[in-house]
């Protein structure tokens, strides 16, 4: 049974679905995208939410230091993007690192892997129609448009917002006119079986519209995604310049006041500014020249994106104190302080634009895996029906827009973020990890970017010796109180663990230094995220397995061609 469990598809065997030969001609998808294009969906992706709000809340924390920590987390993204563009340029077919699992390590972990990027792409979508449904209420405020307030949000969050106002309130403090809207709000909702009725309605409509757009075509994506990233590149570049001229560099002292551990807090916010530009390789079938410009776009993309993000939080942190920037609109925030309302004005419009550009690549890249695991087997065969006009994986595509859509109008988007930071890592962990078995396969394929090999012998458990001696206390702790720890620090003792197997391992089998340190990397960033986050994706883990033995475990085109 475990072989066939950890069945591989052999890359010479993958390549052909790409051009159709198995699956007919109607199944080939257009290749219109070239090495510019792949860039700029790579920068929509990663250009979204986070340089307009989680920014804030790491800053905060890490003070102006929080630009290192944008670039710690660049280094960590670029080893995960070089064993990307090693594994799309000898694989370039859709599916990102299902497929890319599936030739490595066989089909169970192609599964994980392929549930995994759900909670990146979809269950993340969610997440970034949420965000842009608050970015579009804050511009229509703007222009006194008011939608009414059990249409802009769901229960969870009125209710939370009720309850804060209650608490300011009980203190004493006068009512504000926006508490008071929450109030009048609340109150004026619709009552459903003696439930109040609140409708995330901005969500769901952006879902929809978008998903309309990724369901007519890859053209008309790739100009509506450019377009977007043109605007928003313009309207950063500006805000830098303008900010610059507004930076006391007093604010920049001191340049940790929390120390390195108070950067370290803003690792979920940061990362989660990053996650997306894996995207780019869900549109293998659709790139001019997949094995040259897959590789290219991804790295240009992750260093034109890790450039703005450094230049946003230097300025940020420049023009106020970093104490003040735990806000959910840093960048507008700042301007406004400074009497410069019109400046954040033109931030709130190219916010919506920026997460518009999100939704649209995420949009996009799910459907692709899905295509690809139905083409294997492991999904109903609708999943890789390829529409006959607009050469786009239509069901997969409908589908995605209803998982993102009806969630959005209903849920709270709180632990859905880590879940996706989590489903994501876990994902670059196993793309970094899969890279190493690349060696025997590197016969089949003939990809034309080739991962530098720098042999991590000796300087892998030199590093690993390193860490463990910087964290000794933390150590040290968990340790002793082993049997009293919380969770968190059981899952850092675990990491040392897989650290210490994995040293040894390099040691005697001297693997390439650059996947094994992506590995690492990424595993530590997941470590760091809250252990709640933790139970709810082992139980998604846990439900996609069942799925899977239910029915792509006898489905699968690997097992039809064994019997």
């Amino acid at each position: 049974m475990a072989n066939q469990l950890f069945r591989k598809k052999k890359i010479n065997a993958i390549l052909p679905d790409g051009e159709g030969e198995i699956h007919g001609s109607e199944s080939k998808l257009h290749r219109i995208l070239n090495v510019r294009d792949l860039t700029f969906f790579g920068i929509a992706a990663v250009i979204g939410a986070g340089i307009f709000s989680t920014i804030g809340s790491a800053a905060f924390h890490g003070g102006p230091g929080v630009s290192l920590l944008f670039v710690i987390t660049a280094i960590t993204c670029g080893f995960s993007a070089l064993c990307y563009a090693e594994f799309a340029s000898r694989v370039p077919v859709s599916g990102s690192a299902y497929t890319y699992a599936y030739v490595s390590f066989g089909e169970l972990v192609a599964w994980i892997i392929g549930w995994a990027l759900i909670l990146e792409y979809a269950i993340g979508n969610i997440v970034v129609a949420i965000s842009w449904s608050s970015y579009f209420n804050n511009l229509l405020q703007g222009l006194n448009i008011h939608l009414p307030f059990w249409l802009t949000t769901n229960l969870t969050t009125a209710k939370e917002a009720l309850a804060a106002v209650n608490a300011q309130l009980a203190t004493g403090a006068a009512a504000t006119p926006e508490m008071q809207t929450i109030i009048n709000g609340f109150n004026s909702a619709p009552d459903l079986g003696g439930t109040k009725l609140f409708l995330n309605l901005p969500a769901f409509l952006i879902v929809a519209l978008i998903t309309a757009l990724a369901y007519i075509g890859m053209k008309e994506s790739k100009k509506s995604a450019n377009a977007m990233v043109v605007f928003k590149i313009i309207v950063i570049i500006f805000v830098i310049i303008i900010g610059f001229f507004y930076v006391d560099t007093a604010n920049w002292n001191p340049f940790m006041p929390n120390g390195f551990t108070g950067v370290l807090q803003g690792v979920s916010a940061v990362f989660y500014a990053y996650i997306g530009f894996d995207a780019i390789s869900t549109t293998a079938e659709e790139c001019e020249n997949p094995q040259r410009d897959l590789p290219r776009g991804m790295m240009y993309a992750l260093l034109i994106c890790t450039i703005l993000y450094i230049l946003i939080a230097l300025v940020l942190t420049g023009m106020v104190n970093y104490s003040e920037l735990k806000v959910d609109d840093p960048l507008a925030y700042v301007f406004d302080k400074l009497g410069l309302k019109w400046i954040g004005y033109i931030i709130s419009i190219s916010a919506v634009v920026a997460t518009t550009s999100v939704l649209l690549v995420f949009q996009l890249g799910q459907p692709r895996i899905w295509m690809t695991m139905s083409r294997d087997g492991l999904l109903p065969k609708r999943f890789s029906n390829v529409h006959k006009k607009y050469k786009t994986p239509a069901f997969a595509t409908i589908v995605t827009g209803f998982l993102v859509g009806i969630p959005a109008l209903f849920l709270p988007s709180s632990i859905m973020t880590d879940l996706t930071s989590i489903g994501t890592l876990f994902a670059f962990v196993l793309v970094c990890l899969g890279v190493l078995l690349l060696p025997k396969l590197r016969a089949e394929g003939s990809g034309k970017f080739k991962l530098p090999y720098i042999n991590a012998q000796f300087i892998l458990p030199l590093i690993v010796a390193g860490f463990i001696f910087l964290f000794r206390e933390r150590v040290t702790a968990s340790v002793t109180n082993l049997f009293n720890e919380n969770h968190q620090e059981v899952l850092f003792l675990l990491f040392i663990i897989i650290a210490i197997v994995l040293s040894v391992f390099t040691f005697i089998r001297k693997y390439s230094l650059i996947p094994v340190l992506g590995a690492l990397s990424c595993l530590y960033l997941m470590i760091e995220i809250p252990v709640n986050s933790w139970f709810w994706f082992f139980v998604w883990m846990g439900i996609g397995l069942v799925i899977y033995f239910i029915y792509g475990y006898r489905k699968s085109k690997l097992a039809t061609e064994q019997v």
